[in-house]
C-alpha cells in the first residue's frame, strides 16, 4: 500500500519484472504493465544493453495515457518521452560525470550514458535531486538553472531503529560469521570503485596490526562488508577489494555477508563500532543515514551532504586521505565516550529526516510543471 495525494490521479508504468517486486495499491493509483524483452533495471546496468524497441514501447505507453505531467524517479532507466509532455526527471547526483573512469566501464557505455542524460535534461521542465550538495553539482556540471532544481531529501526506512534486545544483535553477528564478543566496523553498499572500499580495507588492516603489536586489551575489530555480490547493476570491482584484503593479510578479520535485509541489517548497525563510507562522492549517502538511525556513528566522506545531514554524528574525512581515515577508525575503537557521543548525535540527526517531507517536495515539483 502506498499513500498518495487524494486530489491527484496517478498512473504507474511498469515492466512485468518490476511489477512483481512492488505492492502498489491506492484508490487513485492505476498500474499499467508494459511488456518488454528485458527489465530496464537489468538492461540499463553497467554491463547491460537496452533495446530501442523496449524504450519505444514505454514511449508509446506513455503517449496512450494522456498524462498531464510525467515523473521519472531516476535518469538511470530514462526513455524518450512523447514531444510536449511536461516532465520532472530525478537525477540523484553527478558522480558519473565527475568520475567516469570509476563508474562507467567502457567508452560505449559512457557515450550512451551521456546521451541518456542529455535527452532527459532536454525534455525535463524540472529536475529533482536528493540533496543540496547534489543540486550544486548538477547546476555546475549540467548547467541547470537553480530555479529548475528541487531537493527532496531521502530518509531511513521505518525498519531502521536501534535494536532493543542485544540478543538480536548477537544473533545477527553470529549469522554474519562474527565470533561471540567481537566488535566490527560495517560497510554497506555497492562494491564500486568510487566507493573506495580498498581504502577501507587498508585502514582496517593498519588498525588491526596496531592493536596486535600493542597487545591491546581488546581484540581488533572485524570489517563487515554488506552488499550484493552478484546482482549489482553498477560498475563493480570486487576483485580489487579481495586483492587488497589478501595483500594486507587480514582475511581472518573480514566478513562478506552478501545482501542483508533491512530488519537484519538494523541489528548489525546497532552493534557496529561505526559505519564506513569514505567515497569519492555521495549524492546523499543513504546507508550512512540508515546506520545513524540505528545509533551507529559514521566515518564518511566530506564530498557529500553527510557532514551537514549528520552533523555531530560522525567523523568526516577527505576522500583518499588514508591517515585521516585510520585516525577516525582509531578514535572510534579506542575512545568509547567520544564514540557514544557521536552515536547519540547520529541518532538525533537521522531522526530529523522523514520520507513525508521528501514526498511533499516531489509533489510540489510535479505540480509546478503540470500547468
Amino acid at each position: 500500500m502506498v499513500q498518495l495525494s487524494p486530489s491527484d490521479d496517478f498512473i504507474c508504468l511498469l515492466d512485468r519484472t518490476s511489477a512483481a517486486c512492488f505492492e502498489l495499491t491506492a484508490p487513485n493509483l492505476r498500474t499499467v504493465i508494459v511488456e518488454m524483452d528485458a527489465a530496464p533495471s537489468a538492461a540499463a546496468s553497467a554491463a547491460g544493453n537496452r533495446r530501442i524497441t523496449d524504450m519505444l514501447r514505454m514511449t508509446r505507453a506513455t503517449a496512450r495515457e494522456s498524462m498531464d505531467v510525467f515523473f521519472s524517479p531516476s535518469v538511470y532507466t530514462y526513455f524518450p518521452l512523447p514531444p510536449g509532455l511536461p516532465a520532472v526527471v530525478t537525477i540523484h547526483d553527478a558522480i558519473a560525470e565527475r568520475f567516469p573512469h570509476l563508474t562507467v566501464p567502457s567508452r560505449r557505455a559512457r557515450l550512451f550514458w551521456r546521451l541518456k542524460v542529455w535527452l532527459a535534461l532536454k525534455q525535463a521542465d524540472h529536475v529533482l535531486t536528493v540533496s543540496e550538495y547534489a543540486a550544486r553539482d548538477i547546476a555546475r556540471i549540467h548547467h541547470v538553472p537553480e530555479n529548475r532544481i528541487t531537493v527532496a531529501l531521502e530518509a531511513p526506512a521505518k525498519a531502521y531503529s536501534p535494536s532493543l534486545d542485544m540478543s538480536d544483535v548477537r544473533k545477527a553477528a553470529a549469522r554474519a560469521g562474527l565470533p561471540d564478543g567481537a566488535r566490527w566496523f560495517i560497510y554497506v553498499g555497492g562494491f564500486n570503485p568510487h566507493k573506495n572500499v580498498p581504502a577501507i580495507v587498508r585502514a582496517h588492516a593498519a588498525l588491526v596490526k596496531e592493536m596486535l603489536v600493542k597487545e591491546s586489551e581488546t581484540s581488533p575489530p572485524f570489517l563487515v562488508l554488506v552488499g550484493t555480490l552478484d546482482r549489482d547493476v553498477f560498475h563493480g570491482d570486487q576483485a580489487a577489494i579481495r586483492q587488497s584484503i589478501a595483500e594486507c593479510g587480514t582475511e581472518a578479520f573480514v566478513r562478506w555477508t552478501g545482501f542483508v535485509a533491512d530488519e537484519e541489517l538494523r541489528h548489525l548497525h546497532s552493534g557496529a563500532v561505526a559505519l564506513l563510507i569514505p567515497s569519492e562522492c555521495e549524492g546523499f549517502g543513504l546507508p550512512a543515514v540508515e546506520a545513524a538511525a540505528c545509533g551507529a556513528p559514521v566515518i564518511a566522506t566530506i564530498e557529500s551532504p553527510l557532514p551537514e545531514l549528520l552533523a555531530g554524528g560522525g567523523i568526516f574525512v577527505t576522500p583518499g586521505d588514508a591517515p585521516a581515515l585510520l585516525a577516525a577508525m582509531r578514535t572510534m575503537t579506542s575512545d568509547e565516550p567520544a564514540r557514544l557521543s557521536l552515536s547519540a548525535g547520529a541518532l538525533r540527526a537521522a531522526g530529523k529526516l522523514d520520507w513525508k517531507r521528501g514526498a511533499e517536495a516531489t509533489l510540489q515539483a510535479i505540480r509546478s510543471v503540470s500547468g
